[in-house]
């Protein structure tokens, strides 16, 4: 399905640089962790605001690390299907403001979640917890990396400024509402993130880049400056 009418691919990416541009630096990203992959990862991806890994530049930065091919492919993949048609919408600056907002959102919210985490580990290892320690290493060394907080935050965007077109995902092959496929996906995110299965996937990120930019919509609205 096209959502850009006729316009051809060079039309759609002059009238979306913000867009354009993000994937090229996260493409750009990805080729410098394959090569310095231990110092990439130490200065640019996301620790836990108490590690000593940790600095305040991460928070934006890893927004655009990626794990792998197919980490970076689907997160792009996706941005370029849905940012297109919101940085149409709000040109690129209003585009880059939200995009920015969604992923930081995403990652105050991952690691906010850790430090209960780790709250709770600390108060079991003054109990004697002979695992507790184990597990508040692993977490203070363990980075988070990738644009999944941003794009989810521009998913609800997609979803609240066109919430009746009509979604064909890949699988599950079934149309729905993007409103719909919006809420499911907030749903699935956060009860997944409760389980806390151990799947290596930031599903609090997820949601807070969901949560931040249903704030933010709803701010414009509020202030009337959502299509201006």
């Amino acid at each position: 399905m096209s959502y850009y009418g006729n316009q051809s691919l060079g039309d759609i990416i002059r009238r979306t640089p913000a867009v354009t541009n993000i994937i090229l630096i996260n493409i750009l990203m990805l080729i410098a962790t394959q090569i310095k992959v231990d110092w990439m990862y130490r200065t640019f991806a996301l620790f836990p605001f108490t590690s000593p890994y940790f600095h305040w530049w991460q928070l934006i930065t890893h927004m655009f690390m990626h794990g792998g091919f197919w980490h970076i492919f689907f997160n792009m993949y996706t941005l370029w299907i849905f940012g297109v048609m919101l940085e149409m919408q709000w040109g690129s600056k209003k585009f880059l403001w939200f995009y920015f907002v969604c992923g930081i959102g995403a990652a105050l919210c991952q690691n906010g979640v850790l430090a209960i985490q780790l709250s709770v580990l600390n108060n079991q290892l003054a109990a004697g917890s002979v695992t507790a320690g184990a597990h508040i290493s692993q977490i203070l060394s363990t980075p988070c990396v990738g644009a999944s907080g941003a794009i989810y935050g521009v998913l609800m965007g997609y979803g609240m400024l066109y919430p009746n077109n009509r979604i064909m995902l890949i699988f599950p092959p079934i149309a729905l509402k993007a409103i719909w496929w919006v809420l499911i996906f907030f749903v699935i995110e956060l009860a997944t993130g409760f389980v806390n299965n151990g799947d290596n996937v930031a599903h609090f990120a997820h949601v807070g880049g969901m949560i931040f930019g249903f704030l933010t919509i709803q701010y414009w609205k509020k202030k009337g400056t959502l299509y201006r």
